[in-house]
């Protein structure tokens, strides 16, 4: 596995070089972490708790731990201290958790507020009329330890490429008439996270931000 190759073929082709790589590590052995590393990668992508605990001491400080999976309100506790964002936040509830473990620790955590794109029900998220409750919540205005920094979405698992396009171009007319909405000081739309190995390219065009790749870079998971 040539991790600086496929880590190069990855950057040639991207089409927004500004766009942040969100090196997706979940499953993979601290080695290979290690050596994306050395070749320039700040950003990793976990998916599960209990791994992004465990590999987080081994890696060096400047290390950017990025929570991309499904997060239990449960868990936000063990990684409150460290997580660089939170892309996931598909609830009220888990945001307020989140702001409440923030709290404990006196830190302000970043996250992105998942927003349902996909034709497919096995995908979290808000729709446009839950997150739009949950910003005329009183609740809300009270926020205090979260900084709500862009929206996350994943399309539809498909060959199909004109509708996962259509879908990104959703996210992206969303998070633009966001920007133009009157929002509490913590909540920017600065960052919007779409894209993954297969899709990254479209999601580039259609205006992401910040891609998670991890086969193209990785390999395949075993």
């Amino acid at each position: 596995m040539d991790i600086k190759a496929n880590l190069e073929a990855v950057k040639k082709t991207f089409i927004n070089p500004d766009c942040l790589l969100v090196a997706v590590s979940k499953t993979k052995p601290l080695s290979d972490l290690k050596d994306a590393y050395r070749w320039g990668v700040r950003d990793f992508g976990e998916n599960k708790v209990q791994e992004i605990q465990a590999k987080q001491p081994e890696m060096p400080d400047d290390t950017h731990w990025h929570m991309i999976g499904h997060l239990q309100s449960n868990k936000v506790k063990y990684i409150a201290p460290f997580v660089h964002l939170i892309h996931g936040v598909d609830s009220f509830k888990l945001l307020k958790e989140i702001n409440k473990q923030g709290k404990k620790i006196n830190r302000v955590i970043p996250v992105l507020l998942q927003i349902h794109i996909a034709e497919e029900e096995s995908k979290f998220g808000f729709d446009t009329e839950e997150l739009q409750e949950m910003f005329q919540d009183p609740g809300f205005m009270t926020l205090t330890h979260v900084s709500i920094q862009g929206l996350m979405g994943m399309a539809t698992f498909t060959e199909d490429e004109d509708q996962v396009r259509k879908e990104f171009r959703s996210l992206k007319n969303l998070f633009e008439s966001l920007k133009k909405e009157t929002l509490p000081a913590f909540v920017q739309m600065k960052e919007l996270s779409m894209g993954m190995s297969g899709d990254y390219l479209i999601a580039q065009e259609e205006g992401s931000t910040m891609v998670r790749v991890g086969s193209a870079i990785f390999g395949s998971r075993g």
